[in-house]
């Protein structure tokens, strides 16, 4: 386990894994600028104007190339940036060096003990910031329960999962959220295809370096067919795998049988399963009953945000020995005899054991995530402390700008088609 004293590279501005890795990463997140054309047109036209000048940015999301990126953008238009991850396994420690190097706060490295990782955090908040930006609520949850004097400078901040976003609506409708925020996460532009495409393709990555194992021709398991378990089922049946689904929503386990899925209990589905995958942000999805009815050899992993989908503490206790057999894949020696093997300890497998999700669609994300930031800087005195969700106009014009990066384009309404459209006297 690190020490936070001897085994991180430490200044007042940084705390890395070792600032020695910087070059590695300035090369990873060249390379993400390459292939992220929105973000960078956004950083083109609000840089000269330096629109986020005033502005304390306390940050706390995975660190990765995509995320580094939208740093140096935010830096690039005025901001002052203070970031930490969002996820013990999920910084990489390259990219975390080469923001430190190039003058960012920055307080994050992999592995990280609960303890470590919310020290980062509190570091941030320690700044005084006046904008949050957040994945999976941990910071703002961090100023609400523990300084909540800070939100008094806060002017708002934004969230970007799924289950963030349900629990600080929640907290709106408590009456206890503290400042507004933006629901980044309920844009079409970021769950259309950052949840679907992206954790699709990352999530099957994360399993396929961790395991090396065919997909073809397996039992595959996804709990949950919301926009990240569509996205998992659909890669993995594009792969050769023969797709179930576990589902509490009986529209969504209707959606998932018509698009040739089969659907059943994760009671039916663990004695049969080859992989399993939790997509839920639920608690206790795969618990003792269904580890013990596994099929020996079965691999278990997660891509919702906490790990608390699978329930370790059940496999423990019935297990003889855990042992790390390759980088994030723990074999688990059951007592009847049985091996089972878990990836990335139960957290996100896309970013824990791969480099989570392609630049590409976090393109678009953190393209959200930018206008969101810019307009809660300028509007958010005037909102109330509730959550909102972005115009469509926004996503419109993220998605003509991608469009255009793509070499697509589109057709435009006539006047005419315009006038016929809300035309209620026109007949048949």
């Amino acid at each position: 386990m690190l020490s936070m004293k001897e085994e991180t590279s430490m200044s007042d501005q940084y705390q890395v894994k070792d600032i020695n890795l910087a070059d590695e990463g300035r090369q990873m997140i060249d390379w993400a600028q390459s292939r992220m054309p929105v973000l960078m047109s956004l950083r083109k036209k609000f840089a000269d104007a330096q629109v986020f000048k005033g502005a304390k940015i306390a940050g706390c999301i995975h660190i990765t190339k995509e995320t580094a990126v939208l740093v140096e953008t935010l830096k690039a238009c005025g901001a002052e940036v203070y970031w930490s991850g969002c996820n013990p396994l999920s910084t990489n420690d390259a990219v975390a060096a080469a923001l430190a190097k190039s003058g960012t706060h920055i307080y994050a490295w992999h592995g990280q003990n609960t303890e470590e990782f919310y020290q980062c955090i509190e570091k941030t908040v320690s700044v005084g910031p006046n904008l949050t930006l957040d994945d999976g609520a941990d910071l703002i949850f961090t100023v609400h329960h523990k300084y909540p004097e800070a939100a008094e400078n806060i002017i708002g901040g934004t969230e970007e999962t799924t289950t963030g976003v349900q629990r600080l609506r929640a907290m709106a409708d408590d009456g206890k959220l503290l400042y507004p925020i933006y629901a980044v996460n309920d844009s079409p532009t970021k769950w259309d295809f950052d949840n679907v495409y992206g954790t699709g393709q990352s999530s099957l990555d994360g399993i396929l370096r961790a395991t090396s194992i065919l997909v073809a021709g397996k039992y595959f398991v996804i709990a949950g067919y919301g926009h990240c378990g569509r996205g998992v089922a659909l890669r993995a049946k594009g792969l050769g795998a023969k797709t179930i689904i576990t589902e509490i929503d009986p529209v969504a386990a209707l959606r998932a049988s018509l698009e040739g899925h089969e659907v059943m209990t994760m009671d039916e589905a663990a004695k049969i399963g080859d992989i399993f995958i939790t997509a839920t942000g639920m608690k206790d999805v795969i618990v003792k009953r269904h580890f013990e009815s596994m099929k020996n050899g079965a691999v278990v992993c997660n891509t919702g945000h906490y790990d608390c989908e699978l329930n370790l503490k059940d496999l423990g206790s019935i297990s003889d020995a855990v042992t790390t057999i390759r980088p994030e894949n723990q074999e688990y020696k059951l007592k009847n005899g049985k091996s089972i093997y878990v990836l990335a300890q139960g957290r996100l497998v896309n970013l824990a054991a791969a480099e989570g999700h392609p630049s590409e669609v976090m393109d678009m994300s953190f393209s959200n995530q930018f206008l969101a930031l810019k307009d809660m800087f300028e509007n958010g005195k005037n909102m109330q402390n509730k959550v909102y969700t972005l115009p469509s106009e926004t996503d419109h014009e993220i998605a003509m700008i991608k469009l255009n990066s793509m070499g697509h384009h589109v057709d435009v309404l006539t006047p005419e088609q315009i006038s016929y459209a809300t035309d209620y006297t026109s007949g048949t």
